[in-house]
């Protein structure tokens, strides 16, 4: 099912403190423009740099994920970028004052709540999914982290827990897909031990640390001296040991928070794939660190799947979107030199074109008569061709337009193309087309096999009717 893709329909503001800064900020929701992705931008910095979320741009997994870029870094993202794919929003530019995120009540349902109140909007391009292909493993056998991702026709988690803590025991955590995350997981806070935020105290780690945000577990005798010390560190009259075995700071929202906030986590930290996912992703024992190289695993393989210019395959005997006829009015080509015999699809940023081979073609008279092969040049130019389809498209009148070369880069013949074949030609706009040049990347297939592809750099060029004329 195609999904278009979707922002906000206005900027919206949260101001908090960040956990291990300290530092006050206001971060701002904008709307972006369409396949923009996530994208922080540091206006308290001079050139106010952008930092793209992406898993090649984190540089810390300590105490949660931060990731820099051009100068500039940004901490504790995670929890942001839950809110936005739990609130299904592909594109938006995050504007922050600081250094940090607000780390608001340790969770994610301020951030939700901010979008909801902001309200979305419905984009032109489609929702392109990378879909899980096979199974896809991590381990790290010391910790005992394992993590794998599966094929599923939706975005689902299951996540384990265990830290050998007679206090929180081994928790489960699940969601079936992305839609319940508000209900079940946004408003669920982040957890520490004790020992932990003693020792972060000592250090001077967590500077916005306060007893609001999050919980804390009591794995330790704990003296009626240490929780005075605590409770004057917070600024409390008084904190004990509530019966489920934390500080009685606050109430557990759900039995097995803890579980669901490490399941928030990895919904953040896997954003930074920096592409919608559908897949079943399971993890015991997943932590930042962990989150991150799994999503690096994830993106490694993506980039595998390209650089194998895998396809959709597509129907040849489809109705066609355009006809010969109608490409005919869009391409002044004729025969022996009009390649394309139909157009299957046409968006923005792709065209699928059609290409039969039959023993009837102008070019196997000469070319190897005894053993009739397509010449690649002609394979290069019905792809070309395919191509002008989608640059013409974006003209009011294409007829009075010509497309020219300007570039021909990274050709590869894969398999001959033999009479009786049909070639089904994809090409993709590499980047927005930009004073009438536009860079594509195409691919020929026949059946299931990929024959050619090719990136071709194109212009298009004003004419006037009677140079084009035929």
């Amino acid at each position: 099912m195609n999904v278009k893709q979707r922002t906000i329909k206005s900027e919206v503001s949260v101001t908090g403190v960040g956990l291990h800064t300290g530092h006050v900020a206001t971060m701002t929701f904008k709307p972006a423009p369409e396949n923009h992705g996530y994208k922080f931008q540091r206006i308290d910095l001079p050139g106010s740099p952008i930092i793209d979320a992406d898993v090649d741009n984190v540089t810390d997994t300590s105490r949660g994920t931060t990731i820099s870029q051009n100068g500039a870094s940004v901490n504790t993202v995670e929890h942001v970028l839950a809110s936005l794919v739990g609130a299904e929003v592909d594109n938006v530019i995050i504007e922050l004052d600081g250094p940090e995120t607000p780390i608001m009540d340790g969770s994610s349902i301020m951030f939700m709540e901010a979008l909801e109140k902001a309200g979305f909007v419905e984009q032109e391009a489609y929702r392109e999914y990378y879909t899980i292909p096979h199974n896809i493993h991590y381990s790290e056998p010391d910790r005992k982290v394992e993590m794998v991702a599966m094929p599923l026709d939706d975005y689902r988690f299951t996540c384990m827990i265990d830290y050998n803590s007679p206090v929180l025991g081994s928790q489960h955590a699940a969601i079936t897909t992305i839609s319940e995350f508000k209900k079940e997981i946004a408003s669920c806070r982040t957890f520490c031990f004790l020992h932990e935020l003693e020792m972060l105290l000592k250090h001077n780690l967590i500077k916005g640390g306060d007893l609001n945000n999050a919980i804390v577990v009591v794995d330790k005798q704990v003296s009626k001296e240490e929780l005075k010390n605590l409770a004057k560190l917070f600024n409390r009259d008084d904190i004990d040991v509530a019966k489920e075995g934390i500080l009685n700071n606050i109430e557990l929202r759900h039995q097995n928070e803890p579980a669901r906030h490490k399941l928030l986590d990895m919904i953040g930290d896997l954003a930074l794939v920096g592409v919608p996912l559908k897949g079943h992703i399971m993890a015991a024992r997943p932590g930042h660190a962990a989150n991150i190289a799994f999503a690096k695993k994830i993106k490694a393989q993506i980039k595998k799947d390209k650089s194998k210019k895998h396809v959709q395959i597509y129907n040849p005997n489809a109705t066609p979107l355009y006809d010969v006829v109608q490409i005919m009015n869009m391409l002044p080509h004729r025969q022996p030199f009009l390649f394309i015999d139909k157009i299957l699809e046409l968006t923005k940023t792709f065209v699928v074109g059609v290409k039969n081979v039959t023993m009837n073609e102008e070019f196997f008279k000469g070319h190897f008569p005894g053993a009739p092969v397509m010449p690649g040049v002609i394979q290069i130019e019905a792809m070309a061709q395919t191509g002008g389809i989608l640059l013409l498209s974006t003209v009011p009148d294409p007829k009075n337009y010509l497309t020219y070369f300007l570039k021909i880069d990274k050709v590869r013949f894969r398999a001959q193309v033999l009479p009786g074949d049909t070639i089904i030609f994809r090409c993709d706009l590499m980047e927005p087309i930009r004073r009438g040049i536009c860079q594509m990347k195409g691919v020929g297939m026949v059946g299931e096999k990929i024959v050619v592809e090719a990136e071709m750099m194109a212009q298009i060029i004003r004419v006037k009717e009677s140079e084009v004329s035929v």
